[in-house]
């Protein structure tokens, strides 16, 4: 890149000083300028009515341009002005203005040659507008009107190209046809693209070869090998590079990387590492406990290396089944059903692993599966004896005597050792403790008679424990059911009463009775109803017998009366024709009630009939109330005339008032101890000289409102009561009072 930056740098040098020197030495009126005339006339009429030519203005010019980058010992001559009211005596000045005139553009005022101080950036700026004039020297008055015109800066190659988005990251899929697009990278060059060859660009691939390859025009890149395998190789690292001036030498250029991952597709089949798996399995397994694992390897990565697994034959397809592990890509072999080492000691299966996702393109290199054989061992174990039946049903009498078989059960032992069995009843299944295991030969009794009533059916379980070995047991469950035993008398199916008018018509029905049995009843096996004996003369009702365990009650006789009679006790006896037959004798009670004319009871109540005879319950509590008056009265006719008694102590001579003197200061503490007699305070009949005797109760004469002469009393304030008599006052009232 640098030797074409060099032999760029020398060309150019060369064009400036060959364009410097035909400027220098050829007129710009010559071909190579343009002369621009404004042959404008405009006409105007003056105040004298003199009709004004404007002068002809005639600049000589061409378009300028300048080199960028130059950097030669001089500036570069950009061009020359000249006016045609120059005369070449010195008399026209030349004047520049607009962007970069003075910096980078000067002008020599008396020639019109413009030159370029500076080097200057096409890429900066590409070109700039200048305004010349041209003025008298001495005065600056203006010989023309300014004119704008355009410097452009020429450009040449001096920037390569730049890749602004790198480095890439591309991917595209394994096996691959040749020629897939794999990507487009994009260069930019800051140089002219309308000028030259300085930003034309071409793309070749320095990196990555034979895998890939890139288009010179457009730089899409492309794989260029076929069967590219992922699983060989995953990642290329390719270095692409863009090339100015056509790909030519002299050209600059630029480069980035690109970094291609191959995607994975399913183009692997699954593959056991080895043809035969060797399992074990004890036979105490239970069904659903792992027996072993194998996994056919499968490269490919995600839904493309999945793998399933199934048995396609052998003889344990019923005893085992396999699933697969969605985390380790296994296959797991599992108990279906429990193994039996005496039964069968080996089995064979074979297995079959396939992908579950097959890619169509590459159907054609299948098969995508593999198989394996896998050989499993049964293993020995110290079993528990097995019982010959799943579970035992048996049935006993009911209230047969203790002692009675119920039944028998058996198992053994299934290992070689085929030790001896003893048998027992877990109590817990068993509380009541009704039946009984012989330890040797498994013959169930029973222990005392059983109730079917009370329990019909008893559900126990029976161990056998292997005599020797590990003491294992197993356990059996027995259902035992009880057969009924005619043991239990029929009775009425409910004890509630008839209801019977008092105006009941004889024949009339007035209930239908059923009986209950505890027993379980016998096909066609029905209750027979009838009279006791002992009531079989009555004539006050009769029984009819329907043959269907029900009986029909009815009237014989009219003229019921509850002042006569009001309950009737009807006795039946109750036949259940069983075997034995058994029977039993039930009272039916039977009240009298009184109704209307359509038979509907009014009352069944006898008690409106009694009360007549007597006092009613209104009538006592109306007589009670009358007596209470009455001592009411009493007490307090006896109260008021308690009150007119004179009264126990009375002063004849003396009219005693109630004066009360009362004063609300705070208290003194001692001062007001010693102002007061307390004594005094406490017993004032004393102060009077009058004590009462205490051997005498006075009776309670005046009612408590004249008794009460006390006040509240608090902590910082008295309020005191004196009583004393009116014709004399006492020294201490007076003393309190002042």
């Amino acid at each position: 890149m640098w030797e074409g930056l060099g032999l760029q740098v020398f060309l150019m040098c060369l064009g400036a000083v060959l364009y410097s020197a035909v400027a220098a030495s050829a007129p710009l009126e010559h071909s190579h300028r343009r002369r621009l005339s404004l042959h404008r006339h405009r006409e105007r009429t003056g105040k004298e009515g003199q009709v004004l030519h404007r002068s002809k203005r005639g600049w000589v010019w061409n378009q300028f341009f300048v080199i960028e980058e130059y950097t030669g010992p001089d500036p570069v001559l950009v061009g020359r002005l000249h006016s045609d009211v120059d005369a070449g005596d010195g008399n026209c000045k030349y004047i520049l203005s607009g962007e970069g005139a003075g910096t980078i553009f000067v002008i020599d005022d008396k020639t019109g040659n413009i030159h370029a101080t500076k080097t200057l950036d096409r890429e900066e700026q590409a070109q700039y507008t200048l305004t010349a004039q041209a003025v008298d020297r001495a005065t600056n008055k203006p010989l023309e009107p300014p004119s704008e015109f355009i410097v452009k800066v020429q450009d040449i190659n001096d920037n390569p190209p730049e890749f602004l988005h790198g480095p890439y990251y591309a991917r595209v899929p394994e096996m691959s046809n040749v020629g897939t697009s794999v990507m487009q990278v994009t260069a930019t060059d800051a140089d002219d693209p309308t000028y030259g060859n300085s930003a034309r660009l071409v793309y070749s691939i320095l990196q990555g070869q034979p895998y890939f390859s890139v288009e010179p025009q457009t730089g899409i890149i492309r794989t260029a090998l076929p069967n590219m395998d992922r699983e060989a190789r995953q990642e290329y690292d390719v270095v692409i590079q863009a090339k100015d001036m056509g790909g030519h030498m002299g050209g600059l250029s630029g480069t980035t990387e690109v970094k291609i991952t191959l995607t994975d597709v399913n183009d692997n089949p699954p593959k056991f590492p080895q043809s035969v798996y060797s399992m074990s399995v004890s036979e105490d397994k239970v069904s659903g406990e792992e027996v072993g694992r194998l996994k056919a390897k499968d490269p490919d990565l995600g839904e493309n290396g999945l793998v399933s697994y199934r048995f396609i034959e052998g003889d344990g397809m019923t005893v085992f089944e396999i699933t697969t592990d969605t985390d380790t890509r296994e296959g797991v072999i599992k108990l279906r059903k429990p193994v039996d080492f005496e039964t069968k000691r080996a089995y064979t299966l074979r297995v079959e692993a396939s992908n579950t996702h097959v890619d169509p393109r590459f159907i054609a290199w299948g098969p995508y599966k593999d198989t394996a054989t896998v050989k499993v061992m049964v293993e020995d174990a110290d079993e528990p004896p097995a019982f010959l039946a799943t579970s035992y049903s048996f049935e006993v009498e009911e209230n047969a005597h203790d002692g009675t078989v119920v039944g028998r059960v058996h198992a053994k032992d299934t290992d070689v050792a085929n030790n001896p069995v003893r048998y027992m009843i877990p109590r817990y299944t068993d509380v009541e403790q009704f039946f009984s295991v012989g330890p040797e030969d498994g013959i169930i009794k029973t222990t005392r008679p059983l109730d079917r009533e009370t329990l019909p059916w008893h559900n126990i379980s029976v161990s056998a424990t292997e005599i020797g070995g590990h003491h294992q047991d197993t356990k059996v469950r027995v259902n035992i059911k009880v057969k009924d035993m005619n043991d239990n008398a029929p009775e009425f199916a409910t004890q509630n009463e008839i209801l019977v008018c008092e105006n009941a018509s004889p024949g009339k029905l007035i209930e239908t009775v059923s009986a209950v049995d505890k027993d379980e009843m016998a096909h066609r096996q029905y209750f027979h109803f009838s009279i006791a004996p002992e009531a079989v003369n009555n004539h006050n009702f009769s029984l009819k017998d329907n043959r269907d365990s029900t009986a029909s009650i009815y009237v014989t006789r009219r003229g019921f009366s509850r002042m006569t009679q009001d309950v009737y006790f009807l006795p039946i006896e109750i036949n259940d024709n069983g075997n034995p037959p058994m029977s039993s004798t039930n009272t039916l009670t039977i009240r009298v009630c009184s109704c209307d004319s359509k038979d509907t009871i009014l009352s069944c109540n006898v008690e409106p009939y009694i009360l007549p005879a007597g006092l009613s319950t209104g009538a006592l509590i109306a007589i009670l109330a009358c007596i209470v008056i009455l001592l009411a009265i009493v007490v307090l006719f006896v109260a008021l005339r308690r009150q007119k008694k004179e009264p126990l102590i009375v002063f004849e001579e003396e009219d005693i008032r109630e004066n009360i003197i009362t004063y609300d200061d705070e208290g003194g503490g001692e001062e007001d101890t010693e102002a007061f007699d307390i004594a005094t305070l406490q017993n004032p009949d004393g102060a009077n000289g009058f004590l009462p005797r205490k051997d005498i109760k006075p009776e309670l004469q005046y009612p408590m409102s004249t008794s009460l002469f006390l006040r509240k009393m608090d902590s910082t304030k008295t309020e005191t009561v004196f009583f004393h008599k009116s014709r004399e006052k006492s020294p201490l009232s007076a003393q309190s009072h002042q």
